[in-house]
């Protein structure tokens, strides 16, 4: 366990440099008003010139999209969700969610990057030191089996993306196992997201708003809620296993 002392020569002030860049690129970002382009009003305004330009320079729009993808994620922008839209909208559904499960997975590990250098230590040095041995083994059962509750939290919407890109950085997760995690488990949102975008064409003509909330639609959700509790199986079945041991060593 790493102490204050261990932590401030090591790093220093050079730690925070990644995060400033995330709130520079923040404040950027919302001071240029480009905010304003995540969200429907726009995507339905400039629907005919982004088919248009993608029709004209087809991989110089994949590399635009793929870009600005990451560059929302990695600063935790709100309009990831307009932006799956615009792309199965500009794309078509299947090569949008391939653009996008890419793009939000190297966003995604970017700001875990620069949150662990940035606070790791200092969490586990100052957190996780002082809150007693609950939080400690907490953390380590997370810990243990981090690409199954990855997974689980990648799979449902429980809580904002930025929050599960951070709190594995804090939590000591593994880069490989968060990488992978995050990519099969952001698939089927990604797609059931792009595919609704691959039909906005019919809802801009109606002059209606697509129903974001068609994930939480039995039909959809019951799969991905599926898909989460296989994930959890393992643990369920690592803890029922230590319980039968535990059981027979007393037994005998």
């Amino acid at each position: 366990m790493n102490t204050d002392s261990d932590v401030a020569p090591t790093k220093g002030a050079k730690r925070y440099i990644p995060i400033a860049l995330v709130v520079v690129g923040i404040v950027v970002f919302v001071a240029t008003g480009a905010h304003q382009y995540l969200s429907f009003e726009a995507l339905s305004r400039h629907r005919a010139e982004l088919l248009q330009y993608a029709e004209a320079h087809t991989v110089a729009s994949v590399l635009l999209f793929t870009l600005a993808y990451v560059v929302v994620v990695a600063l935790s922008l709100p309009g990831g969700v307009w932006l799956t839209l615009a792309g199965g909208f500009v794309f078509g559904g299947w090569a949008a969610g391939l653009y996008v499960v890419f793009s939000a997975t190297v966003g995604a590990t970017l700001i875990f990057l620069a949150a662990r250098y940035a606070f790791a230590d200092l969490f586990r040095a100052r957190v996780l030191s002082g809150a007693g041995s609950a939080l400690a083994k907490m953390e380590a059962g997370f810990r243990k089996n981090a690409f199954y509750y990855l997974m689980v939290l990648r799979l449902v919407p429980l809580f904002p993306f930025w929050l599960v890109n951070l709190a594995p950085a804090l939590l000591d997760v593994r880069l490989s196992t968060y990488v992978v995690a995050t990519f099969f488990g952001i698939i089927p949102g990604t797609f059931v997201y792009a595919h609704i975008g691959a039909g906005l064409g019919a809802v801009f003509e109606s002059g209606r708003e697509p129903d974001l909330g068609v994930i939480f639609q039995p039909a959809v959700l019951a799969p991905i809620l599926g898909l989460a509790a296989l994930s959890l199986a393992p643990i369920a079945y690592q803890k029922f296993k230590g319980r039968n041991l535990k059981d027979s060593g007393e037994t005998s």
